[in-house]
């Protein structure tokens, strides 16, 4: 048998491919199947972002106090002053409203001028061009600015997932980097690169967050860095564990008689063979991603103001939870809640899935 040949049949049995069986076999489990439905569409619902949010306004940060803490379901009326055009949404941004939008109570026509009670002053009464009464509906209510509940949960589900993807790229890179030289090379690079994993792993993950935040700022962007920056080390022991077994491999030593580089067999020969581990870490640890977001906007130490993110939303109504309006600290805990739930429903079902010992 040639070194060529051997390097051919690198893909064995523990390749992390998902490849038809693999995939079959995770589309036989309802919960991962489940899972993955709900993680779509809150990816689409946070890629589509102002495209359908009810307030498309930057941030959903439109105020109504007058409207201040209505209930789900409510309804209310507005008298729109002003070029009232479809609005011509910023996916991304989001479209300031080109008119002013009064809450009222009633309103009449009487000729040119429409006659109007607000929610909140004295009635008015202003001419009929250029202005234009809607009705609208808060699926969700609103808090206690009068902003819309429901967009800003849509707008926050943007903060949550994209603080979880950035973070495990970041996560990945050095984890992944640094298991992998560590158990290719063995020696006095193992050694210090364990240690730094040990001192790591030995500080308080919440701790070390908070730490690093401190240390760049508060902010969108460095959340990503601070939360990246703490997550790398069980992909990294993961990593290094799966490369000491697959490193003394047939097609491994192939590789080093041909003389290849240390980093072409290290990534083109070694670690799509262990793919399969490091996804099913990486889903678990974007659970754990959301989580420290969430935990971070809670302390005021993650996203500021007037950026939504669900763990700022529960810090801010948490008080609401002995009073009749209850719901607004409890719709983003749900949606935290459900979406973790889904990552590690799809973590376990990724985890049955590569499991070819299993026989199922």
């Amino acid at each position: 048998m040639t070194l060529l040949s051997l390097i051919g049949k690198k893909k064995d049995v523990k390749s992390g491919s998902l490849d038809r069986m693999v995939w079959r076999r995770l589309c036989h489990n309802p919960l991962s199947v489940a899972s993955m439905v709900v993680i779509g569409f809150f990816a689409v619902v946070a890629i589509l972002g102002y495209l359908i949010t009810p307030d498309p306004t930057p941030f959903s940060n439109q105020q109504y106090l007058e409207l201040a803490t209505l209930k789900p379901g409510s309804k209310a009326t507005f008298l729109c002053v002003g070029d009232t055009v479809p609005l011509r949404r910023n996916m991304i941004k989001g479209t300031p409203l080109p008119y002013t939008a009064i809450p009222i109570d009633s309103y009449e026509r009487r000729g040119d001028s429409i006659y109007v009670q607000p929610v909140a002053g004295a009635p008015m009464a202003v001419a009929a061009r250029g202005t234009t009464v809607k009705e609208r509906t808060f699926v969700l209510g609103t808090d206690p600015y009068g902003r819309d509940v429901l967009s800003m949960i849509m707008i926050g589900s943007r903060v949550s997932l994209s603080v979880g993807f950035i973070a495990i790229l970041i996560a990945l890179l050095v984890g992944i980097t640094l298991g992998a030289l560590a158990a290719y090379h063995g020696g006095w690079v193992d050694n210090l690169i364990m240690w730094v994993i040990n001192v790591v792993w030995s500080i308080p993950t919440v701790l070390l967050v908070i730490a690093i935040t401190f240390a760049l700022g508060k902010g969108f962007w460095q959340i990503f860095v601070a939360v990246g920056l703490t997550m790398w080390v069980d992909i990294a022991r993961v990593v290094r564990g799966e490369v000491l077994s697959i490193k003394e491999k047939e097609y491994v030593e192939a590789t080093r008689a041909l003389g290849y580089s240390t980093f072409r067999t290290i990534f083109r020969h070694i670690l799509p063979n262990i793919v399969g581990a490091v996804v099913v870490v990486a889903a678990s640890n974007f659970a754990s991603a959301i989580l420290l977001e969430a935990g971070l906007s809670f302390l005021g130490i993650g996203v500021q103001p007037p950026m939504p993110s669900w763990g700022m939303m529960v810090k801010d109504y948490y008080g609401y939870l002995l009073l009749d309006s209850a719901y607004l600290p409890l719709l983003p805990g749900a949606a935290i809640m459900i979406i973790v739930l889904a990552f590690m429903l799809l973590a376990n079902g990724l985890r049955d899935a590569l499991d070819v010992k299993s026989g199922k």
